[in-house]
């Protein structure tokens, strides 16, 4: 059975410093909602790790956060192709060597390899998208849930794709991927439902991404809004008032226009 929908309450916004002393990290954050997440956290005080692929482009998002006056982020370069169990608890242990905490994980990394008929869909694109978008989050909270049960308030967010668009022709493997994680959100939540974690998930209406590009190429992608509303979003799962999201995927769709 599917997660109940939510909304955010009505009027809500950001309150400076609402994560002052949080520690999150964001999977994906050189890409356009990642990136987003780890300024719109920074900014509400947290202490934010962005990771990603590639170390230059990480180092980039770095030198672009302190220019704009933004806390200093912490940078772990990860792989999720390539990541195998132990790199994964390598960043575990070193969250807990440099922080000794870990309040929130945002899964913001994405595989898509476009628009194919199963019937052409290669092998390879369809592995690298079942073990990006699905079997890379399971090991790396898997990894880090002793750390996030030491917090007495922390959060998982997973970030879904609209389930009635994936299930028609030609999503291949990201649509399937993307059903598969919010399955995996589920059962995450019904083992964790009455400890400290709690579990998101976030279902974002259509925003000016490079995915969104590649996957709608004759759209106007300067008529869409910035990924910066979403990533406000995901500070209210963050944060401890989003506990009433909690067991739900929270849907913006309605929200950004």
């Amino acid at each position: 059975m599917a997660w109940p929908l939510s909304r955010l309450p009505d009027g809500w916004s950001p309150a400076p410093a609402m994560l002052a002393d949080r520690v999150v990290l964001v999977t994906g954050a050189t890409g356009g909602l990642g990136a987003a997440v780890a300024r719109a956290a920074a900014r509400a005080g947290a202490t934010v790790v962005i990771s990603g692929r590639r170390k230059r482009s990480l180092e980039q998002l770095y030198d672009a956060m302190l220019a704009e006056g933004l806390a200093e982020p912490v940078i772990h370069p990860l792989d999720l192709e390539q990541a195998t169990p132990r790199d994964y608890e390598a960043l575990a242990d070193g969250l807990t060597r440099d922080f000794g905490r870990l309040d929130g994980i945002v899964h913001a990394a994405a595989s898509f390899s476009g628009l194919t008929p199963l019937a052409l869909h290669k092998p390879d694109d369809w592995l690298r998208s079942l073990h990006v978008n699905v079997s890379a989050p399971f090991a790396l909270t898997q990894a880090c849930l002793p750390l996030l049960d030491t917090a007495d308030d922390s959060a998982v967010v997973f970030v879904l794709d609209d389930p009635q668009r994936l299930s028609r022709a030609h999503w291949g493997g990201y649509g399937v991927s993307k059903a598969a994680l919010g399955r995996y959100a589920e059962i995450l939540h019904e083992e964790r439902d009455r400890g400290s974690l709690r579990v998101h998930a976030l279902l974002p209406a259509p925003m000016r991404t490079s995915l969104r590009r590649q996957a709608y190429f004759g759209e106007d992608s300067l008529s869409l809004p910035l990924p910066d509303v979403t990533a406000e979003a995901v500070l209210y799962l963050l944060d401890r008032a989003g506990v009433a999201a909690r067991g739900s995927t929270l849907d913006l769709r309605a929200v950004v226009a």
